[in-house]
């Protein structure tokens, strides 16, 4: 297998704009030594994610990892492993796909980002209203990615995520 490739982005700006560890260094917006162990982290975190997703015959494709400064500390501030920032396929057909040329069995939201593309939405403005097809399509992907990775039966609580971070930080 291939050693995973880092690829840095920056939110500085309005979208994520890609940027080498070189550039990012020389624009000031972090150290060369904070660069390397957040790169390391990156390396840790998708290595164990390639080992989990491989144990659930998966293969995790690409991800993102967003980090920040927290009092001196490097914190991970955003979800890992998720639909919203990774692409799994499915192990036990990838070959035969590859060999044949066709898409991947894939658990990520890639065909809701296609039917938005395919709408002319690339991000800004006012996205167009989902249909329900496409919204229980996207659901039902990210509800067979957590019960493949947690081998547990996904359980809907009633609480909206709003409610679930206030009760958190309420603590």
């Amino acid at each position: 297998m291939a050693e995973p490739i880092l690829t840095p982005s920056t939110k500085f700006e309005e979208h994520d704009r890609n940027i080498s560890r070189r550039d990012a260094v020389d624009e000031g917006l972090i150290t060369p030594d904070l660069f390397d162990r957040i790169a390391g982290l990156n390396f840790d975190l998708f290595r164990r994610g390639t080992e989990v997703a491989a144990e659930r015959g998966l293969i995790l494709v690409d991800t993102k990892y967003e980090f920040g400064v927290v009092d001196g500390e490097v914190v991970l501030i955003d979800e890992v492993h998720t639909p919203d920032s990774s692409r799994f396929w499915y192990a036990d057909t990838y070959e035969e796909l590859f060999a044949d040329g066709k898409d991947q069995r894939a658990l990520d939201k890639e065909r809701l980002r296609e039917w938005f593309v395919e709408r002319g939405f690339r991000g800004d403005g006012d996205p167009p209203p989902i249909p329900d097809d496409v919204r229980i399509e996207t659901a039902s992907r990210y509800i067979a990615l957590a019960e493949e990775i947690t081998q547990q039966p996904f359980e809907p609580t009633p609480t909206t995520a709003h409610q679930r971070v206030n009760a958190l930080l309420a603590g």
